[in-house]
C-alpha cells in the first residue's frame, strides 16, 4: 500500500536525503541559468594565473640590481601589457585584481612606515640624536628611517631566537634565559638583562651613579624646623642617639630591650610615638621586665584589652603616664582598682571617657596613695565631683595639674585649697576665673607652695602678687600668663624684699592690656615695664634657668641694656623668649648672649631691630627673620 500523501506533496522526499539536497541545488542552479561547471574552471584559472604572475614578480626581484620597487612595477607592466594580447579574459580580471592588490599592500607599507617615522621622531632618542648629528642630516627624515631600519633590525635578531631557550650574553658572555623583552646588542646577538639596562642607559645619555641625595635647600629647611620646634642639638647625634634612631626604624625586628637603662628606654618610647609605632605589638617591649613605671606618649592605637595587660604583667607599677588615652574607660579603672598595687602617679592625656563615676570609684579606692594627678586635655566628665573626691580622699597628693579644663568653674577651686599636702599647682580653665579665687589658695597654701602656674587669666590683678609676696617663701617656679590687669607696680613690689629665694622658671607671657585702638599707650602701665623686669632679674637672676618675656612689648630698650650690661652675669639662664619685644636691637642681642654664658636658645621671633647678629658658638638664634634662615646656629668664636 502507498503510504506517500497525495497531491503535490506525493514526490517531495525527507530532509537530509542526499539526492533530495542535490536535485534542490541543481534545480536552483538550472532556474537562474547558473553554470558551475564554468565557476569552477573560472576559480582554477584565477588561482593558476596568480600563481604564474607571482613566480614572475620573483624572477624579476631577484634579476634588478638597482632601484628594486621601480624595476620591478615596470616588469609587471611589461608583463601585464603581454599577456592582455594573448590571455584569456578570466585571466586578464585576474592579474587587474593582483595588481590591485599589490598596490594596496605597497600603500599599506608607505603608511605604516611614516606611522612609524613620526612615532620615532616624538621619542627623546630621536630628539637628543638630532641634536648631536643635525649637521650630518638635511633632512630629518633621513636619520628616522635610519633607526627605523636599526629597530626593525634588532627585531628580526630577536626573532630568530624562541623565548624560554637560554643563550650567551654578547658582552660578559653570561647564560640567561631569552624572554620577549630580550635586547640585542650591536653585532646581532642577544644581551642579558644587566647588560642591555646599561646599553640602554648610555643610548639615554644618563649618567651611571648614586641617587641623588636631598640638596643644601632641603636640608636647611629640616635644619631650621628643628631649630623652630625645639627638637634641634648642638653638634653631631651622640653614639647612644644614633642607636635609638636605628632601632626604632627597625622595632619590628626587636626581641627584648635587654638591660637597657630607664632613660633609654624612655627615649625610645618618645621616638615611637612621634613615629606613630606604638601599639598592642611594641608595647610588649616595655612591659617585659615588669617596670615601676610605663610612660606611653601615644596611646590613640592601643585598646581596652592593652591597658589591662599593663595592669596584669606590671605588679609593681608606681608611675603611669599616658598620652591619647582615647579608650581609657570606666572599665579600665575598674580592673585598675581590683588590682593589689597602688599608683604614686597617674598622668591621663585625653581621656575623656572615663565618667565621674569612675574617677570617684578609684580616688576613693586608691586616693590616698596618690601623690602626683595630672589630668590633660581631659575636661568631659572632670569636674566638681572630682576636686570634692581629691579634697576627701588624697592626703597625700603633692602635685595637681589640670590643664585645658572646660568644666570646672571659679568658685569650684576652693577645693584645691582645702588639700593641704600640695606643693605644686598648675591651673589652665577654659572658664573665665577671679583674682580671689586664687588669693584663697595661695593663703591656704602659700607657705609650702613651690611651683604656682596659672594660664589664660585676663582678670587676675595686683592683688595676687601681693598676696604671693606675703605667703610664698619656698617657690622655684612662677607662672602667671595673658594677665591685662596686673600692673608694673605689682610686679616691682613682688620682687623687692622678697624673702622668697631666686626663682628658677618664671614666665609672664603677654601680660599687657590687649586694646586693639592704641597698642603702644599704656597710661597705667598695665603688664611688666622697665621697673618690674630690673626687680625681677635682681632678685632671680643669679638661679634662673628659663625666662619667658613673651610679649612683653613695653619693656623698654633701657631696661635691657642695663639688665643685661657689661660685667653683669646670669650663669643659670639656658632659655630665654623675647619674641615680640620691639626694643629688642642687635645690641641688645649681643649683650645677652655676653651676659649669658650657658645660655642655649634664644628666641627673638617679631623683634623687627633684629637683623644681622654674630651668634656665638654652641648657641641657637631662633627667629630672625633674613637670608640667612629662621634659626641660626653660631659659628663665631
Amino acid at each position: 500500500m502507498d503510504n506517500n500523501p497525495p497531491g503535490p506533496y506525493r514526490h517531495r522526499r525527507q530532509a537530509g536525503d542526499p539526492q533530495s539536497a542535490q536535485s534542490a541545488l541543481s534545480g536552483y542552479l538550472r532556474s537562474n541559468a547558473i553554470n558551475a561547471r564554468a565557476i569552477t574552471r573560472g576559480h582554477q584559472d584565477r588561482i593558476q594565473a596568480a600563481r604564474d604572475a607571482f613566480a614572475t614578480a620573483q624572477i624579476t626581484a631577484n634579476s634588478s640590481t638597482q632601484n628594486v620597487e621601480k624595476d620591478e612595477d615596470e616588469d609587471e607592466d611589461d608583463e601585464d601589457r603581454e599577456e592582455e594580447g594573448s590571455a584569456s579574459p578570466s585571466a586578464t580580471t585576474t592579474i587587474s585584481t593582483t595588481e590591485a592588490r599589490k598596490r594596496r599592500r605597497k600603500e599599506l607599507r608607505k603608511r605604516k612606515e611614516l606611522r612609524d617615522m613620526h612615532k620615532i621622531k616624538m621619542t627623546k632618542q630621536f630628539k637628543k640624536r638630532v641634536a648631536s648629528r643635525l649637521p650630518l642630516y638635511t633632512d630629518e627624515d633621513v636619520l628616522a628611517r635610519q633607526m627605523l631600519r636599526e629597530q626593525e633590525k634588532e627585531r628580526r635578531a630577536i626573532a630568530d631566537f624562541m623565548p624560554g631557550q637560554t643563550e650567551n650574553c654578547e658582552i660578559c658572555q653570561q647564560r640567561f634565559t631569552v624572554t620577549p623583552y630580550t635586547r640585542a646588542g650591536p653585532n646581532g646577538g642577544l644581551l642579558c638583562t644587566k647588560c642591555g639596562k646599561k646599553l640602554a642607559d648610555e643610548e639615554d645619555g644618563k649618567k651611571k651613579g648614586k641617587k641623588a641625595t636631598q640638596g643644601p635647600a632641603g636640608r636647611r629647611k629640616d635644619h631650621r624646623k628643628k631649630q623652630a620646634g625645639g627638637s634641634f642639638g648642638i653638634g653631631t647625634k651622640s653614639l647612644v642617639t644614633l642607636c635609638i634612631e636605628t632601632l626604632a626604624a627597625n622595632i619590628s625586628l626587636a626581641d627584648s630591650f635587654g638591660d637597657l637603662p630607664f632613660m633609654v628606654i624612655d627615649r625610645i618610647a618618645r621616638m615611637l610615638s612621634k613615629r606613630r609605632m606604638m601599639n598592642a605589638h611594641t608595647l610588649e617591649l616595655f612591659l617585659q621586665h615588669q617596670p615601676e613605671d610605663v610612660r606611653i606618649y601615644d596611646a590613640s592605637q592601643l585598646e581596652q584589652q592593652d591597658y589591662l595587660r599593663i595592669f596584669q604583667v606590671c605588679p609593681k607599677l608606681k608611675h603611669l603616664k599616658l598620652y591619647n588615652a582615647i579608650q581609657f574607660r570606666d572599665e579600665v579603672m575598674e580592673y585598675l582598682i581590683g588590682r593589689d598595687f597602688t599608683l604614686e602617679s597617674l598622668y591621663l592625656a585625653g581621656a575623656n571617657l572615663l565618667t565621674e563615676k569612675g574617677w570617684w570609684d578609684y580616688l576613693k579606692v586608691k586616693g590616698g596613695h596618690l601623690k602626683s594627678l595630672r589630668v590633660y586635655f581631659t575636661d568631659q566628665h572632670f569636674n566638681q565631683g572630682v576636686l570634692q573626691a581629691l579634697q576627701l580622699f588624697c592626703l597625700s597628693l603633692v602635685r595637681l595639674k589640670i590643664y585645658h579644663n572646660q568644666q570646672i568653674l571659679d568658685s569650684q577651686l576652693e577645693h584645691i585649697a582645702k588639700i593641704p599636702s600640695l606643693r605644686h599647682v598648675s591651673l589652665h580653665l577654659i572658664k573665665p576665673t577671679t583674682t580671689c579665687t586664687y588669693v584663697y589658695i595661695i593663703q591656704h597654701l602659700g607657705k609650702n607652695l613651690e611651683t604656682f602656674s596659672i594660664r589664660m587669666v585676663p582678670q587676675v590683678g595686683d592683688e595676687l602678687l601681693e598676696e604671693i609676696h606675703e605667703k610664698c617663701a619656698k617657690l622655684t617656679k612662677l607662672r602667671i600668663t595673658h594677665s591685662e590687669v596686673m600692673t608694673d607696680a605689682g610686679f616691682t613690689k613682688l620682687f623687692t624684699g622678697w624673702k622668697n629665694k631666686p626663682l628658677k622658671v618664671i614666665d609672664f607671657e603677654k601680660c599687657l592690656p590687649m586694646t586693639d585702638e592704641t597698642p603702644q599707650e599704656n597710661a597705667d602701665t598695665v603688664g611688666l615695664h622697665a621697673s618690674g623686669f630690673e626687680a625681677m632679674m635682681n632678685h632671680s637672676g643669679s638661679k634662673l634657668k628659663k625666662l619667658n618675656l613673651h610679649g612683653c612689648r613695653h619693656i623698654s630698650g633701657d631696661a635691657f641694656e642695663a639688665v643685661f650690661a657689661s660685667g653683669k652675669k646670669y650663669p643659670e639662664l639656658l632659655d630665654l623668649e623675647v619674641s615680640f619685644c620691639e626694643a629688642v636691637t642687635d645690641l641688645i642681642v649681643g649683650l645677652i648672649f655676653k651676659s649669658c654664658p650657658r645660655l642655649e636658645k634664644l628666641n627673638v621671633f617679631g623683634c623687627m631691630r633684629v637683623s644681622d647678629v654674630r651668634v656665638p658658638r654652641g648657641k641657637i638664634l631662633i627667629g630672625l627673620s633674613n637670608a640667612k634662615g629662621m634659626g641660626i646656629q653660631g659659628t663665631e668664636d
